[in-house]
């Protein structure tokens, strides 16, 4: 109870924050009234009766989502593939640290280039932004593995299907999902101006429209939306990890 005390009241710091920055920069007339919290607080009732918006969010959430997927289809089994082999990871490391270093914005010019606009360079520079979380902490979950739960395996003559299954699997989840969480976060910033790339739907075309509208209440309201869902989607993925490592 005292923890949700002290969440609420840094909240309230927040808010209070931002009401004395507009004030401060932009003055209580003209277009920083526009920017204040009473003016998003009402666009944003409004902006959540209006079912426009939840397309917007759901073609967002379907992105996110398969960016993830495909990065967990690759980075999983390349993970634990070099988290086997010291001599594979040695070759990899330097390659894909460097290629971590990157930032996938950077690409963005290139992506449009060779693929166009539309929602194929989307997907890959999610995919590009979320792999290396869960690649890198694949890796490091193969490498903490108990080394007598694999002599027992072996022992017992399993198959490596079998090992894999029954012990590297389990043992590398919490690892998993871990990435999977960084990943989120990872992907719900880079969602935004990836959504820049000339499509017309998402979070990130519906702040370019308000943009455009001049409708900067509604443009602030946005990004409070934004906020919301990115805090919700990272609490599910920390609820998940509690579940799965604990349970």
């Amino acid at each position: 109870m005292f923890n949700a005390v002290l969440g609420v009241a840094g909240l309230a710091c927040l808010l209070l924050c931002w009401w004395l920055g507009v004030r401060w920069f932009a003055g209580a007339d003209g277009i920083g009234a526009r920017f204040s919290p009473q003016a998003t607080l009402v666009s944003l009732v409004e902006l959540l009766g209006n079912p426009v918006v939840y397309e917007h969010v759901l073609v967002s959430l379907k992105r996110i989502l398969i960016g993830l997927l495909l990065a967990l289809l690759i980075g999983v089994p390349l993970g634990l593939m070099i988290g086997s082999y010291r001599n594979l990871e040695a070759a990899t490391t330097p390659a894909f640290q460097f290629l971590r270093m990157i930032s996938p914005l950077s690409w963005m010019p290139v992506v449009v280039m060779l693929m166009g606009v539309g929602d194929q360079p989307i997907y890959f520079l999610l995919t590009f932004a979320a792999i290396w979380p869960i690649l890198l902490n694949t890796v490091a979950g193969v490498r903490q593995l108990d080394p007598r739960w694999l002599q027992l395996s072996r022992s017992l003559s399993a198959t490596r299907w079998e090992t894999l299954r029954k012990v590297i699997l389990p043992g590398v989840l919490g690892h998993v999902l871990t990435g999977v969480r960084l990943s989120i976060g990872i992907l719900w910033i880079v969602l935004v101006p990836c959504e820049m790339l000339g499509v017309s739907a998402g979070l990130g075309y519906f702040i370019l429209d308000t943009r455009d509208r001049l409708a900067y209440s509604e443009l602030m309201a946005m990004v409070l939306l934004i906020g919301a869902l990115g805090y919700a989607l990272d609490a599910g993925a920390r609820a998940l990890h509690r579940r799965v490592t604990q349970g």
